[in-house]
């Protein structure tokens, strides 16, 4: 799998490799992603700074796994807890300069899904915590067709259908 989006940013590829193998084997891993799946849609949330429908995720804080990452940034984005998110590999970009740094860069970064019922949707509207980042939360099929859709998270969640 290989896409570019707009902003230059490259999805290079994701590699199969152990959840717990992951960072001594590909460096640095900086962030997790988490595809959420409710009932039979994706949930995506309108990230405030880029202006765009994004999956879930951010930044590992110092000491964290890549499990506590997305565990963390779960309970911060869509306001949940009690979750089991599956592992399903690791993304291998090259990314533009951005608000994290100045210069062109490759990073790794952890793949997760999540699987919720339908029900969910009306605890992660109450319960979310980050609303000055991800203003509003919909599912896949709520959202316009000309609204902007972050184009490697629209090709993760081609990989997710295709890979269920």
């Amino acid at each position: 799998m290989y896409i570019k989006d707009s902003r230059g940013n490259e999805l290079v590829e994701i590699i199969e490799v152990a959840e717990d193998a992951a960072r001594q084997k590909h460096a640095p891993v900086t962030h997790c992603l988490a595809a959420v799946r409710v009932g039979s849609d994706y949930l995506l949330g309108w990230n405030n700074w880029r202006e765009d429908w994004e999956i879930f995720g951010g930044c590992m804080e110092a000491g964290e796994t890549m499990r506590e990452c997305i565990l963390r940034e779960c309970l911060e984005e869509i306001g949940i807890s009690d979750i089991e998110p599956e592992y399903l590999g690791l993304m291998h970009l090259n990314l533009a300069p951005d608000h994290f740094a100045a210069e062109c860069r490759e990073e790794y970064g952890g793949l997760y899904g999540i699987k919720l019922p339908p029900e969910a949707l009306e605890e992660i509207e109450r319960h979310r915590l980050d609303r000055e980042e991800i203003g509003k939360v919909a599912l896949l099929k709520d959202i316009g067709p000309h609204e902007r859709i972050a184009e490697i998270d629209r090709a993760l969640l081609t990989y997710m259908e295709e890979s269920a």
